[in-house]
């Protein structure tokens, strides 16, 4: 029995027995004739409403062929849906959770609900005239006392959450987020989840020996910044070491002296994509309460021309006492997450360590916007990694890493080149590169995002712009850990 029969509906039934449906119904809209069907569509987020003298407006939205029914299917129909609603204008809807849980696939209630939060997403906060558009709200209808269906929600929107932050930061115009003001929106995050954060300016990591993040960051009037954040865990007792999720945050990359095209140079904002990426999904685990404890480690800059900024030719000596014969300014992301990965294994001593990087346009080539490009010599965190990705849609490709790769990085007058001076096998030369500065021993993996972290078009769930890629993935991958 409903708490309140004031709530509208929202229930799960299947149309026919080729096509299972998610039914709507949602709150009062002005009269629309219904078409002459009764089934919205083949395609998950196929939308049909339908109305008759008296009763309330249903929208049906299709899930897919009943054959093909999956978890992901079932996000795509809640991303469609929540944007059925928002551009519709209908305030609230209802939704009864057993119909979903009853369709026989594993997550399905979750899966509809990440779609609703993830689909409604909007970045607009510098539109002078703004348009009118209402939240919609959507409710479970159920008992009140519910608390398993509870916490399932709550993590749910948790999630949701991480990556929307990530979304909402990787949108932010490089006029408004730099390395400074990121550092302050991380910490005013950790004061907000109850984390820990330090941030290293360029003081501390000149201390430290940071030769490769300092010198990117050296063109621009805003310094380098490596921001750290902790959350313990809830298994503290067990003083297990964390996992570090390394994030690249270009906060504006203009190629340096090897200035980038035209074209390429105006998406450069979202070059934070990485970084935002690890802001999200210490926010999703400290909300969640995820048992693992986890480090995020964000090395941010903005790589500029100037006087000062740093050079084709020059030799840059990094954390970890490697030297680095620069060959081109716009291979800067590896220089950031050399130093932070070399710091990350040397403060930390992980348990795992991964990184997320938009690194190079190599992976969209290869891999186009479906999977990101995964790096690692460790079968067991590879396999953890892949399986996360398949759950969770955002899904991974294995890339090799074999020693002969790192010729292509040899210098005559350092231990390595930034760039081997080819498009040949990029991808795999810049997770080569990142390999030197990872500790023996280290469970390590290298993620490249740059296909995957952005849309050009509007998605199910995701309109045109950032995606968010990485948190839903690691937040699953961290809580198989346990």
């Amino acid at each position: 029995m409903y708490p309140d029969k004031s709530f509208t509906l929202i229930d799960i039934q299947p149309v026919g027995p080729e096509e299972a449906t998610v039914e709507l119904h949602i709150s009062p809209l002005p009269a629309l004739h219904p078409p002459d069907i009764n089934h919205p569509g083949p395609q998950a987020g196929d939308s049909l409403l339908v109305t008759g003298m008296g009763e309330t407006p249903r929208l049906l939205v299709s899930l897919g062929p009943g054959e093909a029914l999956s978890a992901e299917a079932i996000r795509q129909a809640g991303g469609m849906g929540a944007r059925w609603l928002i551009q519709h204008g209908a305030p609230s809807a209802g939704l009864a959770p057993n119909a979903l849980d009853g369709l026989g696939v594993a997550g399905a209630l979750e899966a509809f609900c990440e779609g609703l939060l993830l689909g409604g997403f909007c970045f607009e906060r510098y539109k002078s005239a703004q348009r009118d558009r209402k939240a919609a709200s959507v409710q479970l209808l159920c008992e009140a006392d519910k608390p398993e269906l509870a916490a399932r929600l709550r993590r749910c929107s948790a999630i949701a959450s991480g990556v929307n932050l990530a979304r909402l930061l990787a949108h932010e115009p490089p006029n408004v987020l730099n390395p400074l003001s990121m550092a302050e929106r991380a910490t005013a995050l950790a004061q907000q989840d109850g984390l820990i954060c330090h941030v290293l300016g360029e003081t501390e990591l000149a201390e430290l020996g940071a030769g490769g993040l300092i010198a990117v960051g050296l063109g621009s009037q805003t310094p380098s910044q490596l921001i750290v954040l902790e959350y313990p865990g809830q298994d503290t007792a067990q003083n297990s070491p964390p996992v570090v999720v390394v994030g690249k945050a270009l906060t504006f990359d203009s190629g340096g002296y090897m200035l980038k095209d035209h074209l390429r140079i105006t998406s450069m904002k979202y070059d934070k994509c990485g970084g935002a990426a690890v802001l999200g999904i210490l926010h999703a685990a400290a909300q969640i309460g995820l048992s693992t404890p986890v480090v995020g480690v964000i090395p941010a800059a903005e790589n500029m021309i100037s006087a000062d900024a740093y050079r084709p030719g020059d030799i840059l000596r990094t954390m970890s006492g490697k030297t680095v014969e620069i060959t081109s300014t716009d291979a800067e992301g590896r220089l950031v997450l050399a130093d932070a990965l070399t710091y990350a294994a040397w403060r930390y001593r992980p348990r795992a360590l991964i990184d997320l990087a938009t690194l190079t346009y190599g992976v969209f080539t290869a891999l186009g916007r479906l999977r990101a490009g995964l790096m690692s010599e460790d079968d067991d965190l590879t396999a953890a990694l892949f399986s996360a990705g398949e759950r969770t849609g955002e899904r991974l490709w294995r890339l090799p890493l074999d020693d002969e790769y790192l010729d292509l990085l040899h210098s005559d007058e350092a231990d390595l080149k930034n760039y081997s001076g080819s498009s040949q096998a990029s991808p795999i030369t810049g997770g080569v590169f990142l390999k030197q500065f990872v500790s023996p021993g280290v469970p390590w993996a290298h993620l490249d995002i740059l296909g995957t972290a952005t849309t050009e078009i509007d998605l199910p769930y995701c309109p045109k712009g950032a995606t968010g890629f990485g948190v839903r993935l690691l937040v699953d991958y961290l809580t198989q850990m346990g």
